[in-house]
């Protein structure tokens, strides 16, 4: 059996005289309405993709929110064959109103909730405009990332005979490394907070590069730092979840689960996907997160009001 065909795209929002709007794209070629999604690029993150494809087709800067239910049906493949495609989508507010438009997409529309739901012409696109309706009537549409990222690979203790904090990035770490830029772009993230050790640093430091923003360097997300006082790694989750600012914070993997556990006290029992946040938070402190891995929790409200209301993982090739 052949493998699905990837595809990411988003369901943009935004508020219109305290009204919520959604922006539905029409297709020529299928005289359709639907979302603005497409397929993935070979070795794109879906993320990635969803932002890309939304502003490709709609002229949208987003930033990606809250994961969405996804889709999946049966289309025609390059060889006329029948093939699966898999579609995932996330919430993204609107930061740009739409400008040109490329040749698949004649016409953006923003439209109300309920004009949407009628506009739309499958049903299978409904789904994610429920889910969006649901979080917006529970207070948690509006959501920001903090973004847990293990180091990405590094050259080998037993090759390394210096100080172990000036360890650095073997090849495959510093690809992926750029991999992580073009996934924390995507979620819009801004503050970024690291272990000083070096496979750390430069896990994060193409982004930082990128942003024009500081590392910002913590002892207690060191190996050495956590060994010594274990309880400064989850303070300085606890600061990002204080300030409220979407965020990635990289550390190491004995460290991970402190910071998992951090996360996993915040999950709202009363939000409809509580269980999954909660069982991919468990899973990757069992298993200490992949070197590269980059976990998104998605938060509503900072402080003492903050909650995780989702939760994803993006593991780096195998």
């Amino acid at each position: 059996m052949t493998a699905p065909i990837p595809a990411a795209g988003t369901i943009p929002w935004r508020r219109r005289r305290g009204q919520l709007e959604v922006a539905l794209v029409h297709r020529p070629k299928y005289d359709d309405w639907s979302w603005a999604k497409g397929k993935l690029d070979p070795g794109e993150d879906w993320p990635v993709a969803a932002v890309r494809e939304t502003l490709e087709e709609t002229s949208l800067a987003v930033g990606l929110g809250r994961p969405l239910p996804g889709a999946e049906y049966t289309v025609l493949d390059a060889t006329g064959q029948p093939a699966t495609k898999e579609v995932r989508y996330w919430a993204a507010e609107a930061t740009s109103p739409a400008g040109p438009l490329q040749n698949e997409i004649d016409e953006v529309r923003w439209l109300d909730v309920v004009a949407a739901s009628d506009r739309l012409d499958y049903a299978r696109d409904r789904d994610q405009l429920r889910a969006l309706v649901r979080a917006d009537k529970a207070g948690t549409l509006t959501t920001w990332p903090l973004a847990l990222v293990r180091h990405a690979r590094a050259v080998g203790r037993g090759a390394w005979e210096a100080d172990d904090r000036d360890r650095p990035l073997d090849d495959v770490g510093r690809d992926r490394a750029t991999a992580i830029a073009a996934l924390l772009a995507a979620y819009g993230v801004r503050r970024l907070v690291t272990s000083p050790s070096l496979r750390c640093a430069d896990t994060l430091r193409p982004y930082a590069a990128q942003l024009g923003a500081p590392l910002r360097t913590k002892e207690g997300l060191s190996e050495e730092g956590y060994a010594a006082e274990p309880a400064r790694a989850g303070r300085h989750l606890a600061r990002l979840v204080e300030r409220g600012t979407p965020a990635a914070l990289c550390s190491h993997g004995p460290v991970v689960p402190e910071l998992l556990m951090t996360l996993l006290a915040l999950v709202d029992p009363d939000e409809p996907e509580a269980d999954l946040a909660g069982a991919a938070l468990r899973a990757a402190a069992g298993d200490k997160m992949g070197k590269g891995e980059v976990l998104v929790a998605h938060l509503a409200g900072s402080g003492a009001q903050a909650k995780v209301v989702a939760v994803e993982r993006h593991l780096p090739p195998s």
